[in-house]
């Protein structure tokens, strides 16, 4: 029996929604008969396919006029640039954002079919580049420089690179009647992926699609003119940055960057093709006060080109599970769900794998082909982000939840709770789901189970009666499920894990020793061995904002009152205020595990055992976020076992503070109910 007991007490921000880029697909299918394109629109933005609601635009790079072409089917974007009559790859200085007749403004006619016609689904336009144009790059090609990892874009081109992406960001506008939000001038940008080789012949060969290195330095000065040129543009979109390919690369980038290229930045955008520390970039988030996206990621997770395989479907339901418990972000999107069935197919092109994107057609079909010829297929990805697609929708909350196989959100004014559970294991399990984190549990509660396994696809239970405040659930082996729940509101009483008035004990991941005052008048913090006698190893939380959210301000206390605080950039204790200020704040983030990091509002910084030290008394201080085992804290409430009235007089004496609601049953705020 796997229990389950999601916490409303814990909310992400309200849900963007699911998206997808629209390069390469787009521009291989645009030029389709209506019967194929028409049948690609349904299962990617139509009501029983996968209902995205984000569409990221690429903005083509293009190589020069007199280069062959060497991508990959559908990678060939095309750029809004107009060269003159016989520009060859060496002409590189004839092109000026301000001259109308070097702009193409009928330019990516395919791509911008597929704009055009899922306007009526979409509610937020990403722009983004993979590359600039071959004349503002250092090899004269846009698949990358000749050694990958030196910068591709000329220095003297960072201005000019900026004004193209919003020069094209505000064509597209103005021609399609669409806002678009935001742009991402970057992709996976200080990786050693992308390079041009040529062959004997001089011609390029090896890797076939756009990609530019820019490395951090030249990543800060892009985003200071791009912040330049939209200051005086016609757009209203803001910066997102870097697209980056995996959270530890984000990381090194973003916390390089400066304050003031910080504050030009809107959004942060990071990829999950390697996963590690992604709580770190959820941190990195919360203390530099940005909304995240997972912009992009895809993948194979099976055993070659399979329609029925559940492995795949499986792989990508953990994926988005372990996506939306660890990053906490406000959107999630694939790199492209329509992939070229030639290049999955065994002995055909072949360098991706066999089971990348959730519908597969060839990307060479012609204006005579029909569905006969040109077949559109859908594995087990498709059926499976469907679970997700189909019932976490734009406006819901993601809520925390205690199973790493479970995802879970509230759908505001709804009353309901929608779950999804991943089972990748050979046999049936059985769920005992708990809904006793929410404040009322009607008698009308129901739970409805909509199934995807080798067997069908998304085959709806009739709904069964919740008995109380708990209900009994079994999913097949190797399945995906959603679990709809009625009849749910509020937040307990007893809910959130810090509440005014308890006692916590907080035990290093990494070291295995508590946090503790440091004794040796240095006014600081330790570690020490647990001591359930020490009161010196206790402290209180104070919940300082009044929603529920992930993103609530905290007061952390020690047992004499005083508050923790970041001065200077060392940890200290110090008298506590009534009304703390930034730096004495303190975001409390959680996977769901009984874990917790402790973020720096004034940050970035969290706290951490300093050094990965194991040591008895070794010393606590804050450092950026990595997503180590020393910044990690399993959280203990210990109230019961230590003098009440205590905590009562500790409290007291400390600010006179309590929290507005505390010891209440309430339901969610407002923006929640």
């Amino acid at each position: 029996m796997v229990t389950v007991r999601p916490d409303p007490s814990y909310q992400h921000p309200a849900f963007e929604g699911w998206g997808t880029s629209l390069v390469w697909f787009a521009n291989a299918t645009g030029d389709y008969p209506d019967e194929l394109r028409e049948t690609l629109v349904r299962l990617v933005f139509g009501e029983d396919g996968l209902r995205l609601t984000i569409a990221r635009y690429n903005i083509g790079g293009g190589n020069a006029p007199d280069v062959r072409d060497y991508l990959r089917p559908g990678g060939a974007v095309q750029g809004w640039w107009q060269a003159p009559e016989g520009t060859t790859r060496g002409d590189v200085d004839w092109w000026s954002a301000d001259d109308p007749a070097d702009w193409n403004v009928d330019a990516d006619s395919t791509q911008r079919w597929w704009v055009d016609r899922i306007r009526p689904y979409v509610t937020k336009w990403e722009t983004f580049a993979n590359s600039p144009p071959w004349f503002m790059t250092r090899s004269g090609y846009v698949s990358g420089g000749f050694l990958p990892w030196n910068d591709q874009l000329k220095a003297t081109s960072v201005d000019d690179f900026a004004r193209y992406v919003v020069g094209v960001t505000e064509r597209l506008e103005a021609a399609h009647g669409i806002r678009v939000d935001s742009i991402d001038p970057f992709n996976e940008p200080n990786t050693n992926h992308w390079v041009t080789i040529l062959g004997f012949d001089g011609r390029p060969v090896g890797v076939r699609q756009e990609g530019a290195h820019l490395g951090p330095e030249l990543q800060q000065r892009v985003v200071h003119a791009l912040a330049d040129a939209l200051a005086g543009s016609a757009t209203e979109a803001r910066i997102a940055a870097m697209d980056e390919t995996n959270p530890s690369i984000f990381v090194r980038n973003w916390t390089s960057y400066p304050a003031d290229v910080k504050a030009a930045v809107g959004r942060m955008n990071v990829h999950t093709y390697a996963t590690a520390r992604r709580t770190a970039v959820r941190d990195l988030a919360k203390s530099d006060g940005k909304p995240l996206w997972m912009s992009e990621v895809e993948g194979d997770w099976g055993h070659g080109q399979d329609f029925e395989d559940m492995e795949p479907g499986l792989g990508l339901a953990q994926h988005i599970t372990d996506d939306l418990r660890e990053l906490e972000p406000s959107a999630w999107v694939f790199w492209q769900p329509v992939e070229d069935y030639d290049n999955m197919t065994p002995g055909g092109q072949g360098d991706l794998g066999g089971n990348w994107g959730e519908i597969q057609v060839p990307f060479d079909c012609t204006g005579e082909d029909t569905s006969r010829t040109c077949p559109v297929h859908t594995n087990q990805k498709f059926n499976t982000a469907r679970n997700f697609t189909h019932h976490i929708r734009p406006g819901d909350h993601l809520v925390k939840v205690d199973d790493a196989n479970t995802v879970a959100a509230i759908r505001p004014g709804a009353h309901t709770i929608t779950l999804v559970h991943t089972n990748p294991t050979p046999d049936p399990r059985d769920l005992l789901l708990d809904l006793s984190k929410f404040a009322t549990v009607g008698p009308g509660a129901t739970v409805t189970a909509i199934v995807t396994d080798r067997s069908g696809a998304l085959r709806a239970s009739a709904p069964v009666p919740v008995d109380g405040v708990e209900t009994n659930v079994r999913v097949p082996a190797r399945s995906v499920t959603t679990l709809v729940v009625t009849d749910v509101a509020g937040v307990a009483e007893d809910a959130a894990t810090f509440r005014d008035g308890h006692r916590y004990r907080f035990v290093g991941v990494q070291c295995g020793r508590s946090l503790a005052v440091d004794r040796s008048g240095r006014d600081g913090l330790v570690v020490r061995t647990t001591d359930v006698a020490s009161d010196d190893q206790l402290w209180t939380v104070t919940r300082l904002t009044g929603g529920w959210t992930n993103r609530e301000h905290h007061q952390l206390r020690a047992h004499d009152g005083r508050q923790v605080a970041v001065r200077s950039g060392a940890l200290v204790l110090e008298p506590a205020q009534e009304t703390p200020d930034e730096a004495a704040r303190w975001y409390l983030s959680t996977t769901g595990d009984g874990t917790y990091t402790m973020a720096s509002v004034a940050g970035p910084g969290n706290i951490e055992v300093t050094g990965q030290a194991m040591a008895d008394g070794s010393a606590v201080g804050v450092w950026p976020p990595n997503a180590g085992p020393n910044q990690r804290w399993q959280v203990t409430d210990v109230t019961d076992v230590t003098d009440a009235t205590d905590v009562r007089n500790v409290t007291d004496a400390g600010v006179g503070r309590t929290n507005a609601g505390s010891g209440q049953r309430r339901g969610f705020p407002s923006a929640t109910t």
